[in-house]
């Protein structure tokens, strides 16, 4: 049985009331549930709607392994949790290596049937790169074998050097002489060992040896450099000690000017000087002697190259007057002819 009062219909804004109030009451409840809702981070933001309790077609029995809370964080914000990484299937993993393919080719294709390290032509286990610093040379280099023609005289002379060594350093030997009538009247003889220095100068420790036909013969201990000048001037220079108090200083200098990429004109001095007299070998102190040259060389090859020239040897000093009161001459202009061969 109905109540009078209830069977009637409701007016109008009785029912917005109501409708009013039931919205409040929802409202209420959530504040109630997260007392900071009512808190705003930032203007302009709204809350996020409640995500639903369970995702829609998930498999929980696929988590295993997976922590619990994990699982109730997923199923609370409907994500995986933070720096869960997706499964992988290290079966789809390929490594480098393994066989080649069917088409690649022979690396023994071109090889003529030799293989590194076998047969008659293999090199063996020691260290096959070997640097250019590393290698050993050796050069022989006669820079004057030459007849020599003067005034009532002729003479032959020879002045070469040799080295053995790398770029860094060299065992080096050189000799100068001058004969003439069959007899070696003057020759000078030394023995150095080399190391460079800088890009093209070598200092220069050894021994010097002095003989000859009718004088004594004579031993200093040499210390020199020879190398390239700027302006392309190849310099020897070369101080030396000697028994009883001896010092002699030898230099000399010389310029190669290229008319052609084979004839060749070439100036050339040189100077001695001593610190003490040495009668029984002709030297006086101070300047002693000096060379001034020119020659005039054509090259068939770098190795071969036949020469004529001119020079001036002239003593000074008390050499020139040891030679005078001998009844010899202090100077003399001298032509000469000859070949220079470098091995």
């Amino acid at each position: 049985m109905k109540h009078p009062e209830f069977s009637r219909p409701m007016p109008g804004y009785k029912k917005t009331l109501l409708a009013a109030a039931l919205a409040l009451g929802g409202i209420g409840a959530a504040l109630a549930q997260d007392p900071h809702a009512g808190h705003a981070h930032g203007h302009g933001h709204q809350a996020a709607p409640a995500a639903p309790a369970t995702m829609q077609g998930m498999d929980h029995s696929q988590m295993q392994g997976m922590d619990p809370q994990e699982i109730q964080t997923m199923d609370s914000t409907g994500a995986p949790p933070q720096g869960a990484a997706p499964a992988m299937d290290h079966g789809d993993m390929k490594m480098q290596g393994g066989s080649a393919p069917p088409d690649a080719r022979d690396p023994h294709a071109y090889s003529g049937g030799y293989q590194l390290g076998v047969g008659r032509y293999a090199l063996g286990d020691k260290r096959q790169l070997v640097m250019a610093d590393e290698h050993l040379f050796a050069s022989v280099l006669v820079d004057r074998l030459e007849w020599a023609h003067a005034n009532g005289s002729n003479a032959a002379a020879y002045e070469a050097q040799a080295w053995f060594g790398n770029s860094f350093d060299k065992l080096v030997l050189k000799a100068e002489g001058e004969a003439s009538g069959g007899r070696l009247h003057e020759a000078r003889t030394e023995l150095l060992w080399g190391h460079a220095v800088a890009s093209y100068w070598d200092t220069q420790l050894g021994l010097r040896n002095d003989a000859g036909s009718g004088r004594p013969a004579r031993n200093w201990l040499a210390f020199g450099v020879q190398g390239l000048a700027p302006y392309w001037f190849e310099v020897d220079a070369t101080a030396y000690v000697g028994t009883s108090g001896r010092t002699a200083l030898r230099l000399s200098a010389e310029y190669e000017l290229l008319l052609t990429q084979r004839l060749i004109l070439q100036p050339r001095i040189e100077a001695n000087l001593y610190g003490k007299n040495d009668p029984e070998a002709g030297i006086g102190s101070g300047l002693s002697n000096g060379t001034v040259g020119l020659r005039l060389r054509y090259e068939f090859s770098r190795q071969f190259a036949p020469y004529i020239g001119v020079e001036r040897y002239q003593t000074f000093g008390n050499t020139a007057d040891m030679i005078r009161t001998a009844g010899g001459k202090s100077g003399e202009t001298r032509f000469v002819a000859g070949v220079r061969v470098w091995f």
